[in-house]
């Protein structure tokens, strides 16, 4: 680790720049490679305090609603590509204001405001979310091809046809994954709803694509982007989220009590997994802790448990080189991407801080929260 951890305030996210720049060089890269535009997701990352150094690798983000695309146009500097699985009448104006492109859950969305569209001092290009009914996604939470899913229409929505005016499709029924799943959707894709390419401008591929991850086949990638956009004649748009701040930075938390309770041991944190590492639970998954072992025989081991009252604010087990006590650290690994944009104050718990840990060793506040934040959501 680059990091000096003895230098962060707990609790805290911090973001390593060095690491940051890793991503988004490789990103960029796969970008200029394969002649597909790649924009962030902001659902998996919207930290906005490191976009200065986000500008210098790519220029666009994808936005799930009207906040989310003004973020983009206010801190990316560039309108976004939106996509909804509803629109509020109240916010479409704002939507077409910061949006470039506009992307409908259903054939009835499109129709509801397609005479905006039309009428629009902008222009501005209207894409259909497509459910392939094909994916890989074990995880039921995540699938947005399960049975009756409420996330894009069907080819068999499509039978008459597209809208004259649609531009593109959009699908995304990927997560965390790799080269070889997207390769498997697209054929179904273009068995699907190939037919309509002729008529489309872009194709959107959505989310999902781990590009960064270690194992990630970029070569693969490149390939198979080339070879469909050759074939299809369509702009490509990928919009990962968790590929861009993957494995970028920790949470940095603090041991604040422990205590025994029929021969568990629990070390209780000032962070909540409830509040500040919902995935956790909601998946659910078991993060990794700096220096830390899934359970071992003979080793001191601990249950790790969050600061709110939820009963259920706990995760474990781990086993640790050494007996926990009050005042250690706890470093949860790859705590940057789908975190922050989930957190909460439930039980006025407060919120980490957010920082970076710069290219040249230093630690940077960018957000220290108090109890104002707290009061003003309420309000």
């Amino acid at each position: 680790m680059s990091v000096d951890y003895s230098k962060i305030p707990s609790p805290c996210y911090v973001i390593d720049e060095e690491r940051f720049r890793k991503n988004l060089t490789l990103i960029k890269q796969v970008s200029e490679k394969s002649g597909a535009e790649i924009i962030l997701a902001f659902k998996g990352f919207a930290m906005w305090g490191v976009f200065p150094v986000l500008r210098e690798y790519i220029s666009g983000a994808a936005a799930s609603s009207v906040d989310e695309a003004r973020l983009c146009f206010e801190e990316i500097g560039s309108v976004a590509h939106t996509y909804s699985p509803v629109y509020r009448s109240g916010d479409f104006q704002s939507i077409m204001k910061y949006s470039s492109h506009i992307t409908f859950n259903s054939l009835n969305q499109y129709k509801k405001y397609s005479a905006e569209l039309e009428n629009n001092s902008k222009i501005i290009s209207a894409g259909i979310r497509i459910n392939p009914e094909f994916s890989e996604i074990s995880q039921r939470l995540y699938n947005p091809c399960s049975p009756g899913s409420r996330l894009g229409v069907t080819a068999d929505d499509l039978k008459n046809g597209l809208p004259d005016k649609i531009e593109g499709i959009h699908f995304h029924v990927l997560f965390e994954s790799d080269s070889y799943a997207l390769e498997k959707v697209l054929h179904v894709v273009e068995n699907k709803f190939g037919k309509f390419f002729p008529q489309l401008k872009w194709i959107n591929m959505g989310g999902g694509h781990l590009i960064t991850g270690k194992y990630y086949d970029t070569d693969h990638l490149i390939r198979i982007l080339k070879r469909f956009r050759e074939n299809s004649g369509l702009h490509i748009i990928l919009e990962p989220g968790s590929a861009f701040a993957w494995e970028t930075g920790e949470l940095v938390a603090t041991v604040e009590d422990v205590i025994e309770n029929q021969g568990i041991k629990t070390a209780i944190l000032d962070v909540s997994f409830t509040a500040h590492m919902p995935d956790c639970l909601e998946m659910p998954y078991k993060p990794k802790i700096w220096g830390a072992t899934d359970p071992v025989p003979g080793k001191p081991t601990y249950r790790i448990g969050g600061n709110s009252c939820l009963s259920g604010d706990a995760m474990g087990d781990w086993s640790f080189e050494k007996e926990l006590v009050s005042g250690d650290r706890i470093i949860f690994l790859d705590m940057i991407h789908y975190t922050m944009v989930k957190t909460t104050t439930f039980n006025g718990v407060r919120h980490p801080s957010i920082g970076m840990w710069t290219s040249d060793g230093q630690f940077r506040m960018i957000r220290a929260f108090g109890y104002e934040d707290y009061k003003n959501r309420l309000s």
